[in-house]
């Protein structure tokens, strides 16, 4: 076992917030002297039904504390979900239908797998004690919270100012995260640093309930592969740990050479040592910049599909984007034939892009061809007879037929 000051700053490596620090040196003591592991929770909504690189950051938070020895909680807000996080939204969001939560729900605990050893994770959903509460827990439990607390809340007070409707259920969803806590009787929550009024809630409802409050930690929001928003599906700047080998790969390979190290810290198993030693040999000219994305883009394609894999990819990569070739598989769609279809939806339609405004997006910064001729209208319309080769960027492609 590691020393205490060699966990902590294990623990604190891209940490935001510890709320607070003296708290978790005294539980982590405790743990060591009594034996018991600590009871280490992250909630995630299963509001879709892929995990994205961002997703790991909390999960490999999770590994660290594993790597420990203590008992971590991977905790699905099936119940929560219904309700749908309000947090930094400038509206209602629309709630999952049973269906969805329940079929996101299982995705997530295949995935998950992925980075947490699952002889040693616990997976729960908070419908479990949540749907137990009657409407007088209900009630008492929003009694522990004023309207004015919640306007501390920048997202809720913004939206009152603006004339945007607030919803009575979603005053309520910080307070029933913060009684998975109490369910759990759990001794460290984690939770991005939007999350830190939510989680701090949990801190609250412990206290009024006689048990130790938990420690908070936070994490940043990972940027995506654009370096400026965060990671997100909607904004088409992901990188889904479900996705094809060569495209996470690939897609590694495409971040700049500024971000590549938030990502190291962030979601490498590598050591600060380590990670420092490599930004020392880049700096001093040892090491070229891309050989250091390229280990990051192996790591984390080895541990998504296999170390065999991720050597496919980068053999594939260079092939492709190094000497000019094709990739030794392509993907295939078969799609309906027809007079013509227009070139974004065709995008769409082959998996390459996420909608067809991303597709004319894509045309516009020059980076779809077809047959290996550039599309430079984004109303091009082609005849859909036949197949057609489709390119997106550096790494995406698809042959695509039409029957």
């Amino acid at each position: 076992m590691p020393s205490l000051d060699e966990q902590i700053a294990l623990i604190e490596r891209g940490i935001v917030d510890c709320i607070s620090r003296d708290e978790l040196v005294k539980k982590l003591e405790k743990s060591a002297r009594t034996g018991i592991p600590l009871k280490v929770k992250a909630g995630f909504d299963p509001t879709a039904p892929d995990l994205h690189l961002g997703h790991t950051v909390l999960l490999q938070k999770l590994k660290h504390f594993q790597d420990l020895g203590h008992q971590i909680y991977f905790l699905i807000g099936d119940f929560t979900g219904m309700i749908g996080d309000p947090t930094g939204k400038s509206e209602t969001r629309k709630a999952l239908t049973v269906e969805q939560v329940a079929q996101n729900a299982e995705s997530y605990k295949e995935q998950v797998f992925k980075i947490l050893d699952p002889a040693r994770t616990e997976v729960v959903f908070n419908s479990t004690w949540l749907g137990r509460l009657n409407s007088y827990d209900m009630i008492r439990l929003a009694s522990e919270l004023t309207v004015a607390r919640m306007f501390e809340r920048e997202d809720f007070r913004t939206r009152f100012e603006n004339g945007k409707p607030i919803s009575i259920h979603e005053f309520l969803y910080p307070l029933i995260q913060g009684y998975d806590s109490v369910a759990l009787h759990a001794d460290v929550e984690l939770g991005g640093t939007d999350q830190l009024f939510n989680v701090l809630m949990g801190r609250d409802l412990q206290r009024s309930r006689g048990q130790e409050p938990q420690v908070v930690l936070t994490l940043p929001l990972l940027e995506g592969l654009d370096g400026v928003n965060k990671m997100s599906k909607s904004l088409g700047n992901y990188i889904g740990i479900t996705e094809p080998p060569d495209s996470i790969y690939g897609k590694v390979l495409s971040i700049s050479d500024e971000l590549m190290f938030r990502y190291y810290d962030l979601v490498s198993d590598l050591s600060r040592h380590e990670i420092a030693q490599l930004k020392q040999q880049m700096e001093k000219g040892q090491i070229h910049p891309k050989e250091v994305k390229k280990q990051l883009a192996r790591e984390l394609t080895a541990r998504f599909h296999s170390p065999a894999a991720a050597r496919e990819a980068e053999e594939n990569f260079e092939k492709v984007f190094q000497q000019g070739g094709l990739p030794d598989v392509i993907p295939e769609v078969r799609l309906p034939a027809s007079d013509e279809i227009w070139v974004p939806q065709l995008l769409v339609d082959a998996g390459l892009v996420s909608s067809t405004s991303d597709g004319r997006r894509m045309i516009q910064q020059g980076a779809v061809s077809l047959n290996g001729e550039k599309v430079s209208d984004q109303s091009t319309r082609i005849s859909a007879v036949g197949e057609v080769l489709a390119k997106v960027g550096k790494r995406r492609f698809c042959k695509v037929y039409f029957i």
